[in-house]
C-alpha cells in the first residue's frame, strides 16, 4: 500500500477542508461552518457548506459529500494518487514510494523533470531573443500571437550543434542526463553527442500534472529531412501513451468543454485559440489504445477531426477501426471531417470560432463511420456482392469484445441493410421480423436483386403484369401511374438529369468518381445511353485541360459528335429550375462537390425507398396487417423527407460568389 493510513491522517491534518476548498470556492464563515456557492453548478443563493471539524464538505445543491482528496478528484478531474500527490505539495509533504527501488526510480524522473523544465526555459528565452525573430516571423505568419506563444510556453531551438548542451552544462546538467532525456543525440558513430533539435520552434510536450516530458520541433527550412521533430521514447516520455495539451484539456473536459482531438501542435493551437479549450493531438503517430483510454477517461464521446482529404479519411478509418473492439456502453467516438484542403488552423483564420462549430455539430457517429466506408463506391447489384457486405459487417461487429455493445451494433447495422436493399417477398417477409442472415444470427436478412425481372417470368407476388420492365418492377396500379414510374417511361428525371449535366460542365469529377458514377442505378434508358456516351469520352480523352469551362466545352462538343445531340436537349429541359447553381459551368469547386454529393446521396436513398416500397405494397395486397400497413406508411414518410431535403441543393453556391438564402 503506497499511501498508508497514517499518511493520509497526517495530510488531512495539515490540510483544513475550507483551506483546500477555498482555493477555488469563495467561502463566508457561518458559525461552526463556512458556506459559499455550489462549485458543481450554478446557483445564486448559497448552499455549499464546509465543516472542518468534522473534515468534509455538503452541496445541498448537488446532493454531493466529500473529503479533501473527493473533492480535488470532482473539481480536478485527476484520480486518487493525483489527488494525493497535489494535497501533499499544498501541506509540504513527500510522497512515499512504494519501494526502495520505486523511490529510486522517482527520484531519477525527478532530476529528468528538472533537465527538461531547464530545456524549455532555454528554448523560450530563445525564442524571445534577437536570435528568434526568424521564428517569431514564422509564428506570426501562422496567427499565432506572443500571448499564445507564452500560453504553450513555445520557443526556438537555435541552429548551433551545441547551444542547448554548453546552456544546460553550464547549470550543471550532465551529458548521460541530457542524453536520457532525449535532448542530445548520442551513439558508437557520434564519439561527441549534440543537440536533436536545431533550427526549430519548439512544442512543449507535458504529462498529465503539466511537467515538460518532452518537445516536438517544426523545421524552419524546407529542406531538412523531417518537418516535424519529436523527442524519442526516453523514461518520461512513450509517445503513444500521451497528448499534446494533455494537461490543460483534462481540466476543460472536467469543466463541460467538448473534447477534441486534431491531428497536429498548430490545429491544437487554432482550435484553443477558438474557444475550443479542450483540444488535443496525438504525438505524431496514429492514435493508440492507450491514448483512446486517456479520451474516454476525459469523455464519453470524444469528436475526433481529421483533414477533409484522403489522409484524412483514412486516419478516420484508422480510429474507427482502433475503436470498434474497444467499444464499452456508454463510450465510443463521433468523427467531424473538415472541408477538403483546410486544417483547424486555416479553418480558424477564415471563419472563426463558427466555421469550427459547424464542422463539430455536424460531427457523426462510429457507426456512421462503419457503415458509410463499407458502402462507399460499392456496387451491389448481384446478391454476391450483397451477400459479402453483409459478411463483412458480420464481420465488423463480431470483434467487439462488449457483448452489449456487439449485439446493438449488430441490430444497428442489420436495420441499415434492411433499408438498403430490398427483401425478399413472401413467407417471413421485411415487416414479420423474420430477419436471419450473416451478422450473429441476432439480425440479418437476405437481399432480393435490385434488377428487372427477365421476360417471360413472373413477378414478385402480387406485382402487376404488362408493366414495362426496369430497374424495378412496380407492384400495384397505384404505383404504375404514379409520376415516378411514368417519368420512367418517359421523361428523363430533373434529378438524373442534374447528375448528368453535373458531368458535363465539370468532368473533372470524373477523375475520383469513376466508379460511383458507373454504379449509380439510371430509370431512363436514354439517361444509360448518355452516361456510356459520358464515360467514353473521358476515357477517350481524359479532359485534361486546366481550363474547366475549356473541358466543359469539349465534353460537350464530343457527345454531340458522338451523336447525343438530341439526348443532350431533353437533359436540359429536364432541369426545370436554374437554381441549382452547383451543376452549372462556374460554379467553384467545392460547390460542385458539395451538390454532386447530395444529389448522389439523394438519388441513392430515393431507389432503395423505391424498392422498399414495392416490397412493402406486395406485402400489404397479400397480408392486409397493421404491421404492414405501418411499414408502407413509415416508408411513404421517409420518401417525402428526402424529397424534402433536395431542395437544399438549390441552396449550395455561396463558395462560387453567388448569394447564399436560407433554407
Amino acid at each position: 500500500m503506497r499511501f498508508t493510513p497514517q499518511f493520509l491522517d497526517e495530510l488531512r491534518a495539515r490540510l483544513p477542508v475550507s483551506e483546500v476548498v477555498g482555493k477555488r470556492v469563495k467561502l463566508k464563515k457561518a458559525g461552526r461552518e463556512w458556506k459559499g456557492l455550489s462549485p458543481f453548478q450554478q446557483e445564486k443563493t448559497p448552499s455549499f457548506t464546509v465543516n472542518d471539524q468534522k473534515g468534509f464538505y455538503h452541496d445541498f445543491s448537488s446532493g454531493r459529500h466529500g473529503n479533501i482528496f473527493d473533492f480535488v478528484m470532482e473539481t480536478e478531474g485527476v484520480t486518487f494518487p493525483e489527488a494525493v500527490e497535489r494535497l501533499a505539495g499544498m501541506a509540504g509533504m513527500a510522497v512515499p514510494a512504494a519501494t526502495p527501488d520505486a523511490a529510486r526510480h522517482e527520484q531519477r524522473r525527478r532530476t529528468l523533470h528538472d533537465v527538461m523544465e531547464l530545456a524549455a526555459k532555454f528554448f523560450a528565452d530563445t525564442l524571445a531573443s534577437r536570435n528568434g525573430a526568424k521564428a517569431r516571423g514564422y509564428l506570426a505568419d501562422r496567427g499565432i500571437s506572443p500571448a499564445t506563444q507564452l500560453q504553450f510556453r513555445m520557443g526556438y531551438a537555435p541552429p548551433d550543434r551545441f547551444a542547448l548542451k554548453e546552456h544546460l552544462g553550464g547549470l550543471g546538467i550532465s551529458s548521460d542526463d541530457m542524453v536520457e532525456a532525449g535532448l542530445l543525440v548520442s551513439g558508437e558513430d557520434k564519439p561527441v553527442p549534440f543537440d536533436r533539435f536545431r533550427d526549430r520552434v519548439m512544442f512543449p510536450i507535458t504529462d498529465a500534472r503539466g511537467r515538460v516530458i518532452a518537445f516536438g520541433g517544426r523545421a524552419l527550412e524546407k529542406d531538412v529531412p523531417a518537418k516535424y521533430l519529436n523527442s524519442p521514447e526516453t523514461t518520461l516520455f512513450h509517445k503513444g501513451d500521451n497528448l499534446y495539451n494533455l494537461f490543460t484539456a483534462r481540466q476543460a473536459a472536467h469543466n463541460g468543454a467538448q473534447l477534441i482531438v486534431v491531428e497536429g501542435y498548430v490545429d491544437v493551437i487554432a482550435m484553443v485559440n477558438a474557444g475550443f479549450a479542450a483540444s488535443v493531438a496525438p504525438l505524431g503517430t496514429a492514435l493508440t489504445e492507450n491514448q483512446l483510454a486517456l479520451l474516454w477517461k476525459m469523455a464519453d464521446e470524444p469528436i475526433l477531426c481529421f483533414d477533409g482529404d484522403r489522409a484524412g479519411q483514412k486516419a478516420a478509418h484508422r480510429a474507427a477501426d482502433l475503436a470498434l473492439p474497444l467499444l464499452k456502453p456508454g463510450k465510443s467516438l463521433r468523427f467531424a471531417l473538415l472541408p477538403e484542403g483546410q486544417d483547424p488552423d486555416d479553418l480558424a483564420r477564415s471563419g472563426g470560432r463558427g466555421a469550427i462549430e459547424d464542422v463539430i455539430s455536424a460531427a457523426r457517429p462510429l457507426a456512421d463511420m462503419i457503415w458509410s466506408r463499407e458502402i462507399e463506391g460499392g456496387s451491389f447489384v448481384t446478391p454476391e456482392r450483397r451477400a459479402a457486405l453483409e459478411a463483412r459487417i458480420g464481420e465488423l461487429t463480431g470483434g467487439i469484445r462488449d457483448e452489449v455493445v456487439r449485439r446493438y451494433y449488430r441490430q444497428d447495422l442489420a436495420e441499415r441493410l434492411q433499408r438498403s436493399f430490398a427483401p425478399e417477398n413472401g413467407r417471413g417477409g421485411y415487416g414479420r421480423g423474420n430477419f436471419r442472415g450473416a451478422i450473429g444470427g441476432e439480425s440479418g436478412r437476405r437481399f432480393a436483386p435490385r434488377g428487372p425481372v427477365p421476360a417471360g417470368r413472373s413477378g414478385p407476388r402480387g406485382a402487376v403484369t404488362g408493366l414495362a420492365h426496369g430497374p424495378y418492377q412496380a407492384a400495384s396500379p397505384q404505383l404504375a401511374n404514379s409520376p415516378i414510374m411514368r417519368g420512367q417511361r418517359s421523361a428523363i428525371s430533373r434529378r438524373e438529369a442534374l447528375i448528368l449535366q453535373s458531368l458535363i460542365n465539370h468532368p473533372w469529377l470524373l477523375h475520383d468518381h469513376l466508379e460511383e458514377v458507373a454504379a449509380l442505378e439510371l430509370a431512363h434508358p436514354e439517361a444509360h445511353k448518355l452516361r456510356a456516351g459520358i464515360i467514353a469520352a473521358f476515357a477517350h480523352d481524359h479532359h485534361h485541360s486546366p481550363d474547366e469551362e475549356e473541358q466543359a466545352e469539349k465534353m460537350r462538343s464530343d457527345l454531340e459528335t458522338a451523336g447525343f445531340s438530341q439526348i443532350l436537349q431533353r437533359v436540359e429541359r429536364a432541369i426545370t429550375t436554374q437554381a441549382v447553381w452547383g451543376v452549372r459551368v462556374g460554379a467553384a469547386r467545392e460547390d460542385v462537390l458539395s451538390t454532386w454529393r447530395q444529389l448522389v446521396a439523394l438519388h441513392q436513398k430515393t431507389h432503395a425507398l423505391l424498392r422498399e416500397r414495392k416490397d412493402a405494397e406486395a406485402a400489404l395486397a397479400e397480408d392486409s396487417s397493421e404491421a404492414n400497413l405501418a411499414w408502407l406508411q413509415d416508408i411513404q414518410a421517409r420518401m417525402a423527407e428526402a424529397d424534402g431535403t433536395e431542395a437544399l441543393i438549390e441552396g449550395f453556391g455561396e463558395l462560387s460568389g453567388r448569394f447564399q438564402r436560407s433554407v
